[in-house]
């Protein structure tokens, strides 16, 4: 039996439509109610609503993401309990409105971050792009984060002043923008001050005390995603590595381990992510998703190619760090136990995470990395990787 083939789409406003979607090839839909502010419940109403309408173009609601954590409830600080609660109350909605798989992350202050959204790569497409010298440029020299020198070594502070001194006015708008205003799914945009005021809030929270704060809240929100059959998956750090001091808690196995050991419900899941877990340099996903596949239950299937230095770019979806044929050979062996077991989950879903920007939708407007071709040419990819090794999966 084959995996489940998703595509995330962004509501109303996405300029890819759901018939567009269901051209490409996709049963199921993965969405959110981005017009809800963070921490407030996600109502059965809103949720039928968007779920109508999915099932109207003939296309399934699979998984939600994301219902945002609050930042009150990552600091333990101001409201959180009332935010923990409304968030209690969203998974025992989306249970009703027949939803049974949630994705969140606990990225503080900052979502998934790149510092490029045109990279252009051999074949003239154009890529997301993490690179390491813009970050560390913005940082030091823009942010002027306290201590942030004391983050980096003298060689990557002498090439990164040189990098600054070299960007023109839109180069360093166009660097600020794309850190602070938020990528497709992010949660909050900023400015310079309020990105600053928010770091702050971080400093007394190490990376012990934020993963102490991740398995207090799940402590409190797996049991009632038991009681309802809802499956939660956390997503990995993007990238797995600290940004401007902040604690990472899902970067590599050993977050992890703690993470399922501590709570150890198979409803406290992974969104096994090849992308965000492919950016850190000799990452073994293989072990990562051979030893957690019972608690997998989405997958985000992308690309990238890491460099020297750290820096990173999406890379197309068969190439790159992740091995995507013996990834693709473990899920669908775990679908086949999945099913012999009787498991809830009977097609465990996946989507081309992100995608090259090509050929019409150049001129086009699309959400970074989220354009329909380039993800269409990553869809088709896996879809004919996971059909011809299906057949010989024992």
């Amino acid at each position: 039996m084959s995996l489940l083939q998703t595509w995330r789409w962004f509501g109303p406003n996405d300029p890819v439509s759901l018939n567009d979607i269901k051209m490409a090839g996709a049963r199921g839909i993965v969405s959110a109610l981005h017009h809800i502010p963070n921490g407030e419940i996600w109502t059965v109403n809103e949720l039928l609503n968007r779920k109508n309408e999915i099932e109207l173009a003939g296309l399934t609601w699979s998984v939600i993401e994301s219902i945002p954590v609050h930042e009150d409830i990552k600091l333990r600080k101001g409201s959180f309990e009332k935010y923990i609660q409304n968030y209690k109350t969203s998974i025992q909605n989306a249970a009703k409105a027949g939803i049974n798989v949630i994705c969140y992350n606990f990225m503080p202050v900052l979502d998934w971050t790149r510092t490029q959204l045109f990279y252009e790569v051999a074949d003239g497409s154009k890529a997301l792009r993490f690179d390491m010298l813009d970050y560390i440029a913005f940082d030091v020299f823009v942010l002027m984060r306290k201590k942030a020198a004391s983050s980096y070594t003298d060689s990557q502070l002498k090439k990164a002043k040189e990098r600054f001194s070299n960007w023109n006015e839109n180069e360093l708008i166009s660097i600020t923008s794309t850190i602070l205003a938020g990528l497709p799914g992010s949660e909050e945009t900023y400015t310079l001050q309020d990105f600053s005021k928010k770091l702050a809030e971080y400093d007394e929270i190490s990376e012990s005390k934020l993963q102490e704060h991740l398995l207090l809240f799940l402590r409190e929100i797996v049991p009632v995603s038991e009681e309802n059959g809802v499956y939660l998956t956390i997503h990995p750090d993007d990238p797995p590595f600290s940004l401007f001091g902040l604690p990472r808690i899902v970067s590599h196995y050993e977050h992890l381990s703690t993470l399922f050991r501590e709570v150890s419900s198979n409803h406290n899941g992974l969104c096994f992510c090849t992308g965000s877990l492919g950016a850190k340099k000799n990452q073994d996903m293989n072990k990562i998703l051979t030893d957690f596949s019972d608690r997998v239950h989405f997958v985000h299937l992308r690309n990238v190619s890491v460099e020297e230095d750290g820096s990173f770019y999406e890379a197309n979806h068969l190439e790159g760090e992740a091995d995507m044929y013996e990834i693709m050979k473990t899920l669908l062996k775990e679908q086949r136990n999945r099913v012999k077991k009787g498991h809830t989950i009977t097609e465990i879903p996946f989507r081309p995470d992100h995608g090259h920007l090509m050929l019409d939708d150049l001129s086009k407007k699309t959400n970074p990395g989220y354009s329909a071709i380039g993800r269409l040419r990553g869809l088709a990819e896996l879809r004919g990787l996971m059909y011809g090794i299906e057949r010989n999966v024992s």
